[in-house]
């Protein structure tokens, strides 16, 4: 009986010495206390986004033959006026120096009728239907050397050959594509913006200048030359409620290709929105939530809903007003409906310097 006393004792003992403990341990437990912030900032957002060359053609036969010589290679660089394909030219080569012939006749019988004519031997009328032949046959020359010169194909522009869709000794027939041509030198880069975000930038944009806008590339890298928002489309799509920007971007280096997909990144300015720092935030199910204190001291968990967000802030559309406090540390060491008591209260405008954020 002793010993199931003593145990008892024991037990008790532990029981409020742990209990002690817990108390002192929560009393030790101080928070950090904030409230939102409503100022003026700008948040950068991105944009998918497709890259284009400012020139981009398909190269196509003009003429129907064999592919005899191809003088460049698929991926080379070529100049402004550099032979690139030639179909056989004896064909065309042929009617040239028929069309060729024909206007000798035409010029000599009507060089003979002419003279005749100033000697009044044969009429005006004969004469005019001479010089009718001689201006045709000259046509059918003019048009003989088109079409052998379309047996040459030059580059109209310094661009990059793109892949061969034919081979050499290739049977063409008119308009078969031979290949694509791209000038890189600048790249356009088009890209959706919905229909605020588009009034917020026209209202804020002076009508003399051009905003700057970064590329990210594919490999998650920013393009090292800025580019400049230089068109926006007339039209906003009815589907999406969006409008295409066009930006161009220099590429000395060549380093864009045609086709190529990235994410234009726009600062964006807001105009007196509701700033908290992320901190303060916790998760559940996908959804953001703080605590809020209440006048008694009571922490209350709330959920927020999130407009955009900035290294280490949230911009908040629903959920909070300015004048409310939330906590900013020690979220994680309580629970909704909790009563604190000891905490800090910082300003928010000391906070938010503090969590190395760029803000106007």
């Amino acid at each position: 009986m002793k010993r199931i006393i003593m145990f008892m004792c024991f037990c008790a003992l532990f029981y409020l010495t742990s209990c002690t403990k817990k108390e002192e341990k929560e009393e030790g437990i101080k928070f950090t206390v904030t409230s939102p912030l409503r100022r003026d900032t700008l948040v950068i957002k991105d944009y998918v986004c497709q890259i284009h060359a400012i020139q981009h053609i398909e190269l196509r036969a003009l003429e129907r033959g064999y592919l005899q010589n191809i003088f460049v290679d698929e991926g080379t660089f070529v100049k402004k006026g550099q032979r690139m394909f030639q179909i056989m030219p004896l064909l065309y080569k042929a009617e040239l120096q028929k069309a060729q012939a024909e206007a000798n006749f035409a010029e000599i019988e009507y060089q003979n009728t002419k003279s005749l004519a100033d000697s009044n031997i044969v009429s005006p009328n004969e004469l005019a239907m001479f010089k009718a032949k001689l201006n045709e046959a000259k046509a059918k020359l003019s048009l003989a050397q088109v079409h052998l010169g379309f047996t040459d194909i030059s580059a109209p522009f310094d661009g990059i050959m793109d892949r061969f869709q034919v081979r050499l000794g290739s049977l063409l027939n008119e308009g078969d594509l031979l290949t694509t041509l791209s000038d890189n030198s600048k790249m356009w880069v088009y890209f959706n913006v919905p229909e605020a975000e588009y009034l917020n930038y026209k209202t804020h944009a002076r009508r003399d200048s051009m905003m700057k806008v970064n590329l990210l590339m594919a490999n998650n890298q920013v393009f090292e030359y800025p580019g400049l928002v230089q068109a926006i489309e007339a039209d906003f799509n009815n589907e999406t409620g969006n409008i295409a920007f066009r930006a161009t971007f220099p590429n000395p280096n060549a380093l864009l290709r045609h086709g190529e997909t990235g994410n234009v990144q726009m600062t964006v300015p807001l105009i007196n929105e509701l700033l908290i720092p992320q901190k303060a935030t916790f998760e559940i199910l996908e959804k953001k939530y703080v605590f809020v204190i209440d006048k008694d001291s009571v922490v209350h968990q709330r959920e927020v809903t999130i407009d955009a967000q900035i290294p280490d802030l949230y911009i908040i559309k629903d959920g909070l007003v300015a004048n409310e406090r939330i906590v900013l540390e020690g979220i994680r060491k309580m629970k909704d409906k909790d009563k604190i008591a000891d905490y800090e209260y910082l300003d928010p405008k000391v906070v938010i310097p503090h969590l190395k954020v760029y803000v106007e």
